[in-house]
């Protein structure tokens, strides 16, 4: 029997039902994995061609310079105040130690000279370590220094999103690409927030150190770059453990990179935390305030906000910081000395409820802060009345803290008597002064406020400036922004204009009653001197004599001397203002004075000598004077060359030295005695009080500088009876005068070609003046009558000024119309009469003697004394 035979399959190898159900199911896998990739990709490029379409461009890295504070210096390079936004110090990449660059490389992108924008492995790394331990934790950063840069300069956008990370990889690849390595590391220090106010290393160095970063050591370079993680966080002042531990670690990144040794690294970890910090923002400068802030908003006017507050300039300018310490000193000595005179103590700050325990509350930083005045003196004290005083030989005991430690002293013995309307009882909180013989000088914060300047003669550089009693309180700068009547120390621009037109200083005009109108000015003293010499009248301050001085010679000539000298703007054609009875500041003040010390020169007040910009070059420099062309020797040698004056000519150089003789004697022998007391060396000036005592002046000048002093009110009012500007701005000038003289050579104003010193008798007191080559030492004779109208009545829209201080009240506002004014009537040319050298078309029955009662009641409008 025969085997049967083997069997057929069914389905040929392979095409079974099964066989192809998974031959379908992998291709259907296949497709739709390849399907998968691609729409992948194309969603890939979809989304990287949206976010390459919103990336910033690159280049403008290229030329990023990050806004940085501007520095303002004083005259020896102190730095007097930064004006910023924000506090930023451009360095460059070469100035950046490399103990600097290495600890912030250690510290944040081990890998910065080797990756090419991104750290995969370090991304890989914070990956692992955030899926594994930081579960609901701020994700573990990766960034490199270029994405860091990309983030903080390209995008200023801190949100946790995939799309943000991608953009700052795509950035950081492309800036890789644009910008070399060293200039990525610059832009990154000079530019990350390190805490403390403070934006890169430099600033960063200087706020927390107060030093450059050429003279940090490895602790403080690892404090530095232990900041960018969170400044805030590690803050040493605030979070001293935490810093500690951030700096500690970032030390052992630096060994572990080799920037420093293992000794180095332990020796770093045993440095202490920096305790107090330097400000976020230097300056102003002690007493230097005022001038700062005026210097600020120059800048901004010329240079505007953005390029002088983020612009780099180093601003050089003219203050001397010894003399404006004095300058501020004397001005609130002034002012003390006359709120002492003039006004009784007004009381206490306060009450302890305890007074045996005074020592714990005033060490208690807040009690203290509460009751201590936000304008009192660095160099006062708060202080608890201890014992009351018991008579005058036994004053009241004060108690205050002296670095911390309590001290007691005796309160002077007039302390008593001025505070007699509140006297002073145990528990007081009171303010002092401490002396050197141990006693105590009761204070109080005076109402009155005042203004001072210091100035170049010759270039109108400002020296010293001090607008009021506290800047604090105030930054209305009263050298500058205050409109005040000048009195009498506008009359030298009178007498100036008198002497450029040729008239002599012995030339006499009558000083006698005269009336205008309603208007019946008279001299501070109330007495006449009949023909009086032009020195004696301007020695003594006499109202009448100017008055006529001024009508011959016109309200014009008077006028245009006026402006042209920047005294006085839109001057007012009235006899009146020839008193003073205008507005001017001290600044103004003082660049008219200016040209009376410097041979008539105009001269332009400075605060800045120069200004660098950011690459160092000059951008801006204030040259009145210039180097003329050196001459020529007998032997063809060349000379040393000349200085030249290029400011306009005010008045004429011999005009100037008649004044500047004529002023010395105001300080000799006249209203100047108190300012010019104890100063040995050449100097002149005039006193100047307005209406009513409102305004006390004193202006004076050597042949180098000018000082100008301002007492008065905020809201105007009178200083007292009888406070004259000699005697309240007059002190103040001469503490201020003799400091600033001391470190100057002596000099005397320079003598110019055509005009002669002579002794005479002027009448009434020996005197020295110069007289021009055509002109008797000593004679007086009839003066030329002007050609022109002087025209004084209060035309339309002119302003008003009462006719004496007792009439004030009834008075009608300077700022009113003419209608209803006292009739200034206008004075048309004449012959002048031998002992009347003014023109005399007044009305004799006013021209001559007022009625008695009018006489006695009338001080002259503008200038007393």
């Amino acid at each position: 029997m025969s085997a049967p035979a083997p069997r057929r399959p069914d389905h040929p190898p392979g095409t079974s039902p099964r066989a192809r159900r998974v031959r379908l199911a992998l291709a259907t896998v296949l497709s739709l994995g390849v399907l998968g990739t691609g729409a992948a990709a194309l969603a890939g490029w979809v989304g990287y061609e949206g976010l390459e379409a919103t990336l910033p461009d690159v280049t403008t890295l290229q030329h990023y310079h990050p806004p940085t504070v501007s520095r303002v210096y004083a005259n020896n390079d102190v730095l007097m105040a930064e004006l910023a936004k924000e506090r930023r110090i451009y360095v460059p990449i070469a100035a950046i130690p490399p103990l600097v660059r290495n600890a912030f490389i250690a510290a944040e992108d081990q890998h910065f000279y080797t990756h090419h924008g991104i750290d995969p492995v370090a991304i890989m790394r914070a990956g692992l370590t955030d899926l594994a331990n930081r579960h609901g934790k701020r994700p573990l950063g990766a960034s490199t220094i270029t994405q860091q840069v990309a983030k903080g300069m390209l995008l200023n956008d801190n949100s946790l999103s995939l799309a943000r990370k991608a953009k700052e990889a795509l950035l950081a690849l492309r800036i890789e690409q644009a910008l070399p390595k060293n200039r990525i590391l610059e832009i990154y220090l000079d530019g990350i927030y390190l805490g403390n106010g403070t934006y890169g290393v430099q600033a960063a160095a200087l706020g927390y150190f107060n030093k450059p970063l050429d003279q940090l050591d490895v602790a403080e370079a690892a404090m530095l770059a232990a900041m960018p993680k969170s400044p805030a966080h590690y803050n040493p002042f605030y979070h001293p453990e935490a810093a500690k531990e951030r700096r500690d670690w970032v030390i052992d990144r630096m060994e572990e990179t080799g920037a420093i040794t293992p000794a180095q690294a332990e020796a770093a970890k045993a440095e202490p935390l920096p305790t107090t910090g330097h400000g976020a923002r230097r300056g102003p400068l002690p007493d230097s305030e005022w001038f700062s802030e005026d210097v600020r908003r120059d800048l901004i006017e010329h240079f505007g906000a953005a390029n002088a507050l983020q612009g780099g300039l180093d601003v050089h300018t003219s203050m001397e910081p010894a003399l404006q310490h004095i300058v501020t000193r004397a001005l609130r000595q002034g002012l003390v000395q006359y709120d002492r005179s003039n006004n009784a103590w007004r009381g206490s700050l306060g009450q302890l409820d305890n007074a045996e325990a005074w020592p714990e509350m005033l060490a208690d930083k807040r009690y203290a802060a509460a009751h201590t005045p936000v304008t009192m003196p660095d160099e006062w004290r708060l202080a608890a009345v201890i014992t009351s005083p018991a008579g005058p030989h036994r004053p009241a005991r004060v108690g205050w803290l002296e670095d911390g430690a309590p001290r007691t002293g005796l309160l002077r013995p007039g302390d008593a008597h001025w505070a007699r309307f509140h006297p002073l009882r145990p528990g007081d909180l009171v303010m002092i002064e401490p002396q050197k013989d141990g006693e105590a000088a009761l204070q109080q914060l005076p109402q009155v406020e005042g203004a001072a300047v210091v100035m170049e003669a010759r270039t109108g550089r400002v020296l010293a400036m001090t607008g009021g009693w506290s800047f604090r309180a105030s930054q209305f700068n009263r050298v500058t922004q205050a409109l005040r009547q000048p009195g009498s120390s506008f009359k030298p621009l009178i007498y100036l204009e008198a002497m450029d037109e040729g008239i002599s200083p012995s030339q006499k005009f009558q000083d006698g009653p005269i009336s205008f109108g309603d208007w019946h000015p008279q001299n501070y003293e109330h007495n006449n001197w009949g023909p009086t010499t032009l020195h004696d009248a301007l020695r003594e301050s006499r109202n009448l004599v100017t008055i006529r001085l001024a009508a011959h010679l016109g309200m014009k000539k008077v006028i245009d001397i006026a402006e042209r000298s920047g005294m006085v703007n839109n001057m007012p054609p009235y006899l009146p203002a020839a008193l003073g009875a205008v507005e001017t500041t001290v600044l103004k003040e003082a660049a008219a004075y200016a040209a009376m010390a410097n041979g008539g020169h105009r001269i332009t007040p400075s605060l800045v000598d120069y200004i660098e910009g950011p690459d160092g070059s000059i951008i801006s420099r204030a040259t009145p004077i210039v180097l003329g062309q050196a001459p020529t020797t007998q032997d063809n040698m060349e000379g040393l060359p000349t200085l030249e004056n290029t400011t306009p000519q005010l008045a004429s150089p011999q005009a100037a030295y008649q004044i500047a003789t004529m002023m010395k004697d105001v300080i000799v022998h006249g209203t100047g005695r108190i300012a010019g007391a104890g100063i040995n060396q050449p100097i002149g000036g005039k006193t100047g009080t307005s209406q009513d005592y409102r305004d006390a002046w004193f202006a004076g000048y050597s042949p180098e500088i000018v000082t100008v002093v301002w007492v008065g009110y905020d809201t105007p009012r009178s200083l007292g009876k009888r406070e004259t500007g000699g005697r309240v701005a007059g002190p103040i000038w001469n503490t201020i005068m003799k400091a600033a003289l001391a470190e100057r050579r002596p000099l005397d104003f320079a003598q110019p070609e055509g005009v002669h010193l002579f002794h005479y008798d002027t009448g009434r007191i020996p005197a020295v003046d110069a007289f021009l080559d055509d002109q008797y030492p000593g004679a007086s004779g009839s003066l030329a009558v002007p050609h022109e109208k002087v025209a004084i009545e209060a035309g339309e829209g002119g302003q008003l000024v009462p006719g004496s201080e007792e009439d004030m009240d009834d008075a009608p506002s300077t700022s009113a119309s003419a209608e209803g004014a006292p009739n200034f009537p206008s004075l048309a040319p004449n012959d002048a009469g031998a002992n009347s050298p003014y023109p005399t078309s007044i009305p004799e029955s006013r021209s001559t003697t007022a009625p008695e009662e009018e006489q006695d009641a009338n001080i002259g409008v503008g200038g007393l004394y």
